[in-house]
């Protein structure tokens, strides 16, 4: 098998006039099941479709854009993996220095916004073609949406693309049904009965089992309506219990249909049984993000998590979709013929690695509950049962070629610790870790973890306990890394404090911080634009200035002495001055000359501090 043609030489060199699809895409073109470009054109290959693909292509000219000419069927165009702002600016809008789904991680090769941008000079180059929209971008703005890097409201992507079509959520199964329809004569916005559609239209009469969101201008102009309209939304993500959902619009509907099914275990096999050629393309030098998922497998989708600040329910679904072991050792096999491959299989996961079938068994027939998550709080119906993911682990570890099969995707810890069968635990410490667990509880605040969706503390601190525990048992010495957030809703500075408290406590200062990000379609972001909680429609604290947010990320690595004042002055707004000095409880020390300036003096202090201090803390 080849690459698909990505230049119109490459096209007739594979002896195409004229394609299907032309796919126009943000990133470079990478064709392995870990990217969404790979995925789409090769299931549409596979019915017997032609692609072509423009990645990356020079917004500035049109040339780019004409070489294929007019394709079949239309135009699919994604931003890539990743949304693109996400991809482009810190969570201090800074832009960012690498890009790596760019050649050589160069940053700059796609525009802001590409689903915008390029969806426009299609639209204007080929006016008679339609132009369907997909991908994570387009996904999670497929309605009105708080953008962070504008700060504020912003229409349905769909309406400031001009796009025929949006396609959202995992796509192969839209796709084909998509492609089928235009293949059959029927226009773009004839699409109006397909799952995971989004299209506008002025008539909504014939439209069944329909909610009518707020309008977008009252959700543009009223917190209260923003917030009213997500948590309708995230009741509707489900493709069993969703209804239809109308965005009104000034002369226009925006109408989502119910989202796609998960895909069934067979479909899943037959996704990642397509021939890819599992790199990028050879016109490339070379591809970061190839780096972690080339000698990777993806064992599930759909996560049942539902951490306020994660897309992915937004974008995948609640209910968990798995492959068969046989496909995954068939995947497992082909890598390990790869001249590259040196025994090391990287990951094998999804969202949630440990998530290895669907979190009860009623799903598969009523869908996930609306007014119910599955996990924390925990669900009485919650099924837990690691076997499966075991026994494909076993097995994968018996290939010929493999030394190792490490885990690096998330682990949920509290599904893990809710299991009685000790055995997947005691055979992650044993064989699937590299040195070190990372393990995200994010927070130690039981009112900040509350409002991400985690449980409290005591279950993570047992958590620990018991995987040092089984370390000791196995003569293991491998280190557990926690990922934590600063500033998320519902965190003050008393929440970042005693966060501190325990980091101190722990003797452990995180290498980085993980500010939080506003990303479209999470809970947490309606949250802080809101400052409502979606769920219960209180208050919830958002930290807002850029000083706080630098405070509580400075106290979570109190112990750089970069950090001092900032700390100092956080504990100072905070009314907790007591933790500054020379106890044992105390987080930094008291030093006057960094608190008033001028003259170094340090205050009288025992000779244990004065080492601390020389040694920066």
């Amino acid at each position: 098998m080849t690459f698909l043609p990505t230049n119109r030489e490459e096209m007739l060199e594979q002896g195409f006039e004229q394609v299907d699809f032309v796919y126009v895409c943000g990133d470079a073109y990478v064709d392995h099941p870990s990217f969404g470009c790979a995925i789409i054109t090769r299931t549409l290959q596979a019915y017997g479709y032609s692609c072509a693909i423009l990645a990356q292509p020079d917004w500035h000219h049109d040339e780019e854009f004409l070489q294929f000419g007019t394709p079949r069927l239309g135009f699919l165009v994604s931003a890539g993996n990743i949304d693109s702002m996400v991809n482009h600016y810190s969570v201090n809008k800074r832009r960012r220095d690498k890009d790596n789904y760019s050649d050589d991680g160069v940053m700059g090769r796609r525009p802001d916004r590409p689903t915008i941008v390029y969806t426009q000079i299609l639209k204007r180059l080929f006016p008679q073609s339609p132009v369907l929209v997909g991908g994570i971008e387009a996904s999670l703005r497929r309605l009105a949406h708080y953008d962070y890097w504008d700060d504020k409201v912003r229409r349905s992507i769909l309406i400031d693309s001009q796009a025929d079509l949006l396609m959202y959520g995992m796509g192969e199964n839209t796709i084909i049904e998509v492609a089928e329809a235009l293949n059959s004569g029927l226009r773009a916005e004839d699409c109006c009965f397909i799952r995971g559609c989004v299209y506008k239209t002025k008539d909504i009469s014939l439209i069944p089992d329909a909610i009518v969101l707020p309008s977008f201008e009252e959700v543009k102009n009223d917190k209260v309506m923003y917030a009213k309209s997500f948590q309708i939304q995230h009741e509707n993500i489900d493709a069993i219990a969703a209804h239809v959902l109308i965005e009104p619009y000034d002369g226009w509907y925006v109408v989502q249909n119910k989202p796609p099914l998960p895909l069934t275990q067979q479909e899943m096999d037959f996704t990642y049984s397509l021939p890819y050629e599992r790199t990028f393309h050879p016109k490339y030098h070379y591809i970061p993000a190839i780096e972690e998922v080339q000698f990777s497998l993806v064992s599930n989708r759909g996560c049942f998590g539902s951490c306020a600040f994660c897309a992915i329910t937004h974008h995948q679904g609640r209910v968990i979709s798995t492959r068969s072991k046989e496909s995954l050792l068939a995947e497992a096999k082909s890598i390990t013929e790869m001249p590259n491959f040196k025994g090391y299989i990287h990951d094998i996961g999804g969202p949630t690695a440990n998530f290895s079938r669907t979190a009860c068994d009623k799903q598969l027939k009523y869908g996930a509950c609306v007014h119910r998550e599955c996990l924390s709080p925990k669900c009485p119906n919650l099924v837990v049962d690691h076997s499966d993911y075991v026994d494909i682990l076993r097995s994968l570890r018996a290939l010929p070629k493999v030394k190792k099969v490490f885990i690096r995707s998330g682990i949920r810890y509290d599904y893990l610790m809710y299991d009685k069968d000790d055995t997947f635990f005691e055979e992650l410490v044993q064989y699937h870790i590299s040195g070190q667990l990372k393990v995200a509880p994010e927070h130690i605040s039981p009112k900040v973890l509350d409002k991400m969706g985690k449980p409290h503390k005591e279950l993570y601190l047992k958590f620990v306990d018991k995987y040092h525990e089984i370390n000791k048992k196995y003569n293991k010495r491998q280190f557990l890394v926690p990922y934590l957030m600063s500033s998320h809703p519902g965190s003050d500075l008393n929440a970042a404090i005693e966060l501190a408290q325990y980091l101190k406590k722990i003797h452990y200062t995180p290498q980085q911080v993980q500010d939080f990000y506003p990303t479209p379609g999470t809970r947490a972001t309606c949250m802080y634009y809101t400052g409502l909680d979606p769920q219960t429609m209180q208050p919830v604290y958002v930290a807002r200035t850029y000083e706080e947010k630098a405070m509580q990320r400075a106290l979570m690595q109190f112990t750089y002495p970069q950090n001092y004042q900032l700390v100092y002055k956080a504990l100072k707004t905070a009314g907790r001055l007591d933790l500054v000095g020379n106890t044992p409880k105390c987080l930094i020390p008291y030093r006057s000359d960094l608190i008033h300036g001028g003259k170094r003096h340090v205050k009288p202090q025992d000779r244990k501090t004065k080492k601390h201090l020389k040694q920066g803390m």
